[in-house]
């Protein structure tokens, strides 16, 4: 999904962390870090998918004789990295090269990658692309420093950074949507979706391309508050069993069919509501209301003074239940160097170099400590996050996801379009074409 790959920023905040969520291109220049023969890190207490043998205490944790490694990140993280590298490098003598990857593509580069022996030996991807890595053998379990790992993070985070019951990453920061609005359109906060539907009877003026309220239509990621609020969910048992699918049960379809209300305040064609339309007219001061991520900050400092809230209430009183990702650094199986590569996903995501990703990126982690610093918790954008992320359940991670988002967006793109559709047939259809697609193994 488009959406999804255009996350960069990610949020995890200290009001959240008694919460449970349920919420770069090319080879590596480097080969001396390689595995000579290609084949994943076989030693007694680094064999993957979790046949660690019993870890010794992370104080006695140390990188191997000579190793160096490579990192895939983001090309604008480089120069907090770079901080990062020279600490790790006298600490552990370890030196730590950089590549960009864009996030959205490093599972996918992996997966081709790391056999050949050219992939990086820690990597950083949401954890929605977990389950297909794991699948495939390419990723360390987090074994020699789980407990440290899970006594410095959220359940949330681990559990999210976790595949059938293992802990594979070193979480990094989470993300989740809320609303932005403008000061200078909105006088008096809305508390219920009831309220957004009566400020927009007020405000919306399709001619003159102004709308109350906007987000990305189309999308069960953004609409997902709407099919849970009474009953329906994506996978069954915590969405990790994808012979149960909650999309077109009772609660999805009575959800569904309250979604479908909201066309007449957003009189847009469903696909016509992009992230670049809605971006150029809340920027243009067109849209009072305009739910994203914290991705998008940067694209309005400076062109409005605007707020962040959490997600509105939902006429019954619930609360807006919103998906949320977690991004994590993982170690590549493939590794010669496991130990080292371990100890820099650790170190990286640390109380002291969470805080200063924070101070030099204005990225939130996931670390505990860090996120419970008052420069954090009382930074005055991000507080609408903090409260959203409270309601907030992980996108599932199993592959069988991948399944899912194009059938649903087509069936919420007829029930939008089209005020007559018949809500539970056309999401019959879309769960019908999932059930296809899994059984046919595509």
């Amino acid at each position: 999904m488009k959406t999804l790959k255009r996350k960069g920023l990610l949020i995890l905040l200290a009001a959240l962390l008694t919460f449970t969520l349920a919420a770069c291109g090319g080879a590596n220049e480097d080969k001396g870090n390689k595995n000579a023969e290609n084949k994943p890190a076989n030693t007694n207490t680094n064999k993957p998918n979790g046949n660690a043998s019993t870890p010794p205490p992370a104080e006695e944790l140390l990188p191997e004789e000579g190793a160096s490694l490579l990192v895939w990140e983001e090309s604008t993280d480089f120069e907090f990295l770079e901080s990062v590298a020279a600490d790790f490098k006298t600490k552990y003598n370890v030196d730590v090269k950089f590549e960009h990857v864009p996030s959205p593509d490093q599972a996918d580069r992996l997966a081709n990658d790391a056999p050949a022996g050219l992939a990086a030996d820690v990597v950083m991807f949401a954890h929605d692309k977990l389950g297909n890595a794991v699948e495939a053998g390419l990723l360390f379990p987090n074994d020699l420093l789980e407990e440290d790992t899970k006594s410095a993070h959220p359940d949330a985070a681990i559990q999210a950074s976790s595949y059938g019951g293992t802990l594979y990453g070193y979480p990094k920061s989470v993300e989740t949507y809320a609303v932005f609005y403008n000061k200078a359109l909105v006088k008096d906060l809305p508390k219920t979706w009831d309220d957004v539907v009566a400020f927009s009877k007020t405000f919306t003026d399709n001619n003159a391309k102004k709308y109350g309220i906007m987000w990305e239509a189309r999308l069960l990621y953004f609409n997902y508050p709407f099919f849970v609020n009474k009953g329906g969910y994506i996978w069954g048992k915590d969405n990790t069993d994808p012979t149960d699918i909650g999309l077109n049960n009772e609660g999805a379809i009575e959800g569904a069919k309250y979604m479908q209300t909201m066309a007449e305040i957003l009189p847009l064609k469903a696909e016509n509501i992009t992230w670049d339309v809605k971006t150029q007219l809340f920027s243009e001061g067109k849209v009072a209301f305009n739910i994203d991520g914290p991705w998008s900050i940067s694209s309005f400092k400076d062109k409005v003074d605007f707020g962040v809230i959490p997600l509105p209430d939902m006429p019954d009183g619930s609360k807006s239940i919103s998906l949320s990702g977690v991004r994590s650094y993982y170690v590549n199986s493939y590794t010669k160097y496991p130990n080292a590569a371990k100890l820099f996903a650790s170190f990286v995501t640390n109380k002291e170099n969470a805080l200063k990703a924070y101070n030099m990126l204005g990225i939130l982690p996931s670390n505990k400590e860090a996120a419970a610093d008052p420069a954090i918790t009382n930074d005055p954008i991000l507080s609408g996050f903090i409260k959203q992320f409270e309601n907030s359940v992980p996108m599932p991670s199993i592959p069988e996801t991948n399944n899912v988002w194009t059938p649903i967006e087509g069936a919420i793109t007829k029930i939008w379009n089209n005020k007559d559709q018949d809500v539970k047939a056309a999401l019959d259809e879309a769960v019908n074409t999932i059930k296809e697609s899994l059984a046919s193994g595509k």
